[in-house]
């Protein structure tokens, strides 16, 4: 019997090598998965081990690192980490050296003012030289470090990217003013900032802390142990030394260095499991292929089967002879996908190398668990997957199945298969609907249990369904394409239990492309609607890095020529009857000039009289409405009454309370400034856009956005997130494109006998050709629509779980590209079709109706 398995292998190579193909792309994507992640997790930690390679013992002041502007920030913590700590610390038994360091984000424009880099990367240090004049962090390969305000020192690849030399004037900006300094030296650094794609800039110590904290202040401090003083040793006598009371994190340069290796492992590990799970969707995609080409190979070999059973093979045999060749498929093709995976993997690498040359890159890893799980995975979806094929071989009577042909299902199994079918799908809809109905997230695990009890119960419904919703086009095919049309759609319902595994393939990918389409539609128009119709100012001016603007900014647009109104809006959080609120400021004389908000009762002039606006979600839950009190809990501890002068709908850019800024000054006299809202006398114009860039000093940055650009904002946001989805859905879509060619090819096999008669009655090569075309075209369609009904409806029931989190959150149906999905999908029908109806159309007429 083994061998049996073996030969029929070999005798049906052709037909199972699309099976083949399917489990190879699986495998490859698991195992490229691995193998990427791997690489890229041990660069990561090669790289950023260096990072702490001088480090013994490190004090941070997290008063210093946390916080809106460095000067705000240091005028509400004193100093505590400054050149005296410097000292006492470095006169420690166990510490060879101390050095101070200053931290804190520093942007630099390019030659054209644009910001180098990505804001949250951008980073600027102190250069710290020791007798020799060199710092060992940041040798120089170019000039010499900083000296003093009017110099500065890039790393290489900012140097690079900003097409800068030593001696060019660079223009560099924290959160305050543009400065220009001379650029004196540039330098390679083991900086993880820097590693991972962002910048740094070097200025001479007095200038770094004027810039980035205060005169005299250090953001950290880093100690070096004497040889034979351990770095618990170290740690123990700086806890000793380190002032009371003050909010300070140490810890030695191996906890560092660990804590940074859990990071990276944890990132690497996230990103593992979000590709593993599509590589599994492909594997599931692929469990079609398989049970589809194995039904359909039991069916074609029923005399042979039946002949072993009548020479005396057991069932027990029959089926072990099938998941032989399951199993034999399977380890060939997991095999195949490991090597093919060992290429994603680096090919991968180099795409993120290429996208960005700082990242760090090295060998390939290949873990044995690697390989074992890619092989265990490979074999165990082959041969589960051929078992419900292979105990139907076994049941194959010896003499009744003496005839070849498709064993017809009983009455009896359609029944109970229609029956659960029905019943998952019914109770998966009814557990959507719940979930969906509770409007927040509490209704997230009844929607996801009942989408899958959906999915499974239209799946089983599939071969039921197939022969009237293909019934409805049978009319359009025949007039359209005469009578290749009508027997494409016969074909078609002929046998519905393949066409349904055929179809279930394109289903479940058309369902999470066409779900996550409508999700990324609804919440783009929720945001884009939320944002833009509050806004009736033309311009937003904020920082890039999203850190609180400085004071003067405000003070500089309000003066910008063709600025008719113009206010800071402001962020604090205070205690509402108890609970912390974030409360929006703006100011109280232009406040309906620049922003729109739909009361339900009260008046926004309120705001002008010191009283506040809130949203219906904090009047609901605070039991209150326009003339009501709340209680006010203030930074400094303490407390007051404050009427509600009016109550609008939740959702927009302001957030649940608003307040007039001259009622927050009182209180809080350096508030975060997020944006300075503007309205433009002409509205938005690209003279008044220049001109306030102008005012901000060409400031690298600070972005000056109109409505459209928040607009575009969102949607490149939202746009990239689905083109990242669908690409990684690819793999599934040709997974379900070779079942496709793989169906119809073994359905040509299997009619070689009709297809040779439909040519002997007249029927051309040219009409074999549409019949085959058409048939894989309706099966495409038949599946793609089903999947484009249930991923609409589970996007809808996802949207309902989030209406809570976004209000105004409706569900948004973008036909055209749904249109587009079902267009495509028919496409590839056609294109699935080429090389079976090509087969079929040269296959002989007198050897087509000799077989047997």
């Amino acid at each position: 019997m083994y061998r049996t398995a073996l030969r029929n292998v070999l005798a049906h190579k052709g037909r199972l090598l699309m099976t083949a193909l399917a489990v190879m792309l699986g495998t490859a994507f698991v195992a490229g998965t691995m193998v990427f992640s791997d690489t890229f997790g041990k660069a990561m930690q090669d790289s950023n081990s260096k990072s702490y390679s001088d480090v013994s013992v490190q004090v941070v002041d997290r008063a210093a690192g946390s916080g809106a502007t460095a000067r705000e920030k240091s005028e509400k913590s004193p100093a505590t980490l400054t050149d005296a700590t410097v000292q006492q610390f470095a006169a420690l038994p166990g510490a060879a050296a101390a050095r101070g360091v200053v931290s804190g984000f520093t942007g630099v424009a390019d030659k054209h003012g644009a910001l180098i880099g990505q804001a949250w990367s951008a980073k600027g240090a102190n250069f710290a030289p020791g007798a020799d004049g060199k710092d060992a962090r940041y040798p120089m390969i170019e000039g010499q470090g900083p000296k003093n305000a009017k110099e500065i020192a890039l790393d290489r690849r900012t140097a690079e990217k900003g097409g800068y030399k030593v001696g060019d004037t660079v223009r560099v900006a924290s959160n305050g003013p543009v400065a220009e300094a001379k650029l004196t030296g540039v330098f390679t650094t083991d900086d993880p900032v820097v590693n991972s794609g962002g910048t740094l800039t070097l200025f001479d110590r007095v200038t770094a802390q004027q810039l980035l904290l205060e005169p005299g202040r250090y953001s950290s401090i880093v100690l070096a142990a004497k040889p034979g003083t351990t770095q618990d040793a170290l740690l123990g006598e700086v806890k000793q030394k380190l002032p009371a009371g003050q909010q300070m994190d140490v810890e030695t340069g191996q906890q560092l260095q660990d804590e940074e290796q859990r990071m990276i492992t944890r990132s690497t590990s996230s990103m593992r499991t979000m590709l593993l799970v599509f590589a599994a969707i492909s594997l599931f995609v692929g469990i079609f292929i398989i049970a589809n080409t194995f039904t359909m190979l039991v069916a074609q070999r029923t005399k042979e089967l039946a002949l072993m059973r009548a020479i005396g093979a057991s069932r027990k045999q029959v089926t072990a002879s099938v998941l032989i060749e399951a199993l034999a498929i399977g380890a060939a093709s997991a095999a195949a996908g490991l090597v093919a995976g060992v290429g994603i993997g680096a090919g991968l690498q180099s795409l993120i190398h290429s996208l960005d040359d700082g990242m760090p890159t090295g060998p390939l890893v290949i873990k044995p668990l690697t390989v074992a799980v890619t092989l265990l995975v490979g074999v165990l979806v082959t041969v589960l997957s051929a078992l419900l094929p292979a105990v139907r071989a076994s049941r194959i009577a010896p003499v009744a199945a003496m005839s070849s042909g498709d064993q017809p299902a009983g009455q009896r199994s359609l029944v109970i298969r229609n029956t659960i079918g029905s019943v998952l799908a019914a109770g998966g809809g009814a557990l959507i609907a719940y979930g969906a109905s509770t409007g927040n997230s509490g209704g997230r695990i009844p929607v996801g249990f009942g989408a899958v009890l959906t999915v499974i119960g239209v799946f089983i419904l599939l071969p039921l369904l197939s022969r009237p919703v293909i019934a409805l086009i049978g009319p359009v095919l025949g007039k359209l394409a005469g009578t290749p049309g009508k027997l494409a759609r016969q074909n078609a319902v002929r046998n519905p239990r393949r066409t349904a595994a055929t179809a279930a393939a394109l289903t479940i990918g058309l369902t999470l492309v066409s779900g996550l389409t409508v999700i990324g539609a609804s919440v783009g128009g929720t945001l884009d609607k939320a944002v833009t119709s509050s806004m009736r100012a033309d311009y937003l001016v904020s920082a890039a890095n999203g850190m609180s603007l400085s004071p003067k900014v405000p003070a500089e647009v309000a003066k910008t020529a063709g600025v008719t109104a113009s206010s800071p809006l402001t962020t604090v959080y205070w205690e509402l009857n108890g609970t912390t609120k974030s409360i929006s400021g703006l100011n109280a004389d232009v406040f309906d000039k620049l922003v729109s908000v739909k009361l339900t009762s009260g008046s926004t002039a309120s705001i002008a009289q010191g009283q506040i606006l809130i949203d219906t979600d904090v009047a609901k839950k605070n039991n209150v409405t326009a003339g009501s009190a709340l209680t006010v809990t203030y930074p400094d501890e303490s407390t007051g009454q404050v009427t509600v002068g009016g109550v609008y709908e939740t959702g927009g850019m302001l957030g649940p309370v608003v307040l007039a800024n001259s009622e927050i000054a009182k209180h809080d006299p350096e508030p975060y400034i997020s944006n300075v809202v503007v309205k433009g006398a002409d509205g938005a114009t690209d003279s008044l856009k220049q001109a306030l860039k102008d005012a901000t000093g060409a400031n690298p940055v600070i972005e000056v956005k109109s409505k459209q650009d928040v607009r575009d904002d969102f949607s490149q946001t939202i746009t990239f997130a689905l083109n990242m989805m669908y690409g990684l859905l690819a793999m599934s879509v040709i997974v379900a494109i070779l079942g496709v060619v793989n169906t119809l090819a073994m359905s040509v096999f299997e009619r070689k006998r009709e297809i040779g008669m439909l040519r002997a009655i007249g029927l051309d090569r040219g009409g074999i050709k549409r019949m085959v075309r058409l048939e894989s075209v309706v099966i495409s369609l038949f599946g793609a629509g089903i999947g484009l009904v249930l991923g609409s409806f589970m996007a809808w029931a996802i949207n309902g779980t989030l209406k809570s989190s976004l209000a105004g959150l409706t569900t948004v149906l973008p036909y055209g590209q749904l249109l587009l999905f079902l267009a495509l999908a028919g496409v590839v029908g056609l294109v699935a079709a080429i090389w079976p109806a090509r087969r079929a159309s040269k296959l002989d007429i007198l050897e087509s109706i000799k077989t047997d």
